[in-house]
């Protein structure tokens, strides 16, 4: 009997110790979620920023581990994509980003803002081919894209191209587009082209360059109104 009593007290204190563990454990998981954690330095291959319910609004990575990019809540066909920032909007579409990267090549490094549903509009970029005759190009570049085409039917229209792999086909194709007015088209640039001049270059709604006002790399002004052709209008 007295075993039986001592083997009850036992139980007692184990029970109770057991619960004064627990709770301590359950305050200081609390504690631990509920504040703010402070690093000095840290290294790491990818950070997601997921909204409460998870939604992803922006990626970290290093080229590695880059997000592919989503479009109508769907991940695209993995592709090669440099370190950066890719921003996604509450829709699940990609809206932007800023990569980077430089080697013995070539450098550069691009901020884009996309149009709703398709590809970027906007752009600030940077590249340069280094060599004997160094190509450097730098400024803001602004885009039309069309509203009836965006940018799951441009997707669907490459892979269908690559898999004719007819460049004559691809060319026709390309052509009609042109036509209907689904292609992309510049229509802005502020900069330093690679040719050394410095300035503002205003292309129409079919691409094609109308204004020039810039100064040369001899330091010679010019502003030049052109037709559809390409040639100077006096």
């Amino acid at each position: 009997m007295e075993k039986l009593i001592k083997e009850v007290r036992f139980l007692k204190i184990y029970a109770f110790s057991l619960t004064v563990l627990c709770v301590l454990f359950f305050i200081l998981a609390f504690k631990t979620q509920a504040s703010n954690e402070r690093f000095k330095e840290i290294d790491v291959e990818r950070i997601n920023i997921v909204e409460k319910d998870g939604t992803l609004k922006m990626v970290i990575s290093n080229k590695e581990r880059q997000h592919p990019g989503m479009l109508n809540h769907k991940e695209m066909s993995p592709r090669q994509r440099e370190a950066g920032l890719i921003f996604f909007n509450s829709l699940g579409d990609e809206c932007g980003g800023l990569v980077y990267d430089g080697n013995e090549k070539e450098s550069g490094m691009v901020y884009s803002i996309d149009q709703r549903h398709t590809d970027q509009i906007m752009q600030l970029q940077y590249f340069e081919e280094n060599g004997k005759d160094k190509n450097r190009v730098y400024g803001l570049k602004l885009w039309d894209r069309p509203d009836n085409f965006p940018l799951e039917a441009v997707i669907k229209f490459e892979d269908s191209l690559k898999k004719l792999n007819d460049p004559a086909a691809s060319k026709r194709a390309y052509a009609k587009l042109r036509a209907e007015g689904k292609l992309t088209n510049e229509r802005f640039f502020a900069g330093k082209t690679s040719n050394g001049d410095v300035g503002v270059f205003i292309r129409d709604t079919k691409g094609k360059v109308r204004l020039k006002l810039y100064v040369d790399k001899n330091n010679q002004t010019h502003i030049e109104n052109l037709d559809e052709n390409g040639n100077v209008v006096k």
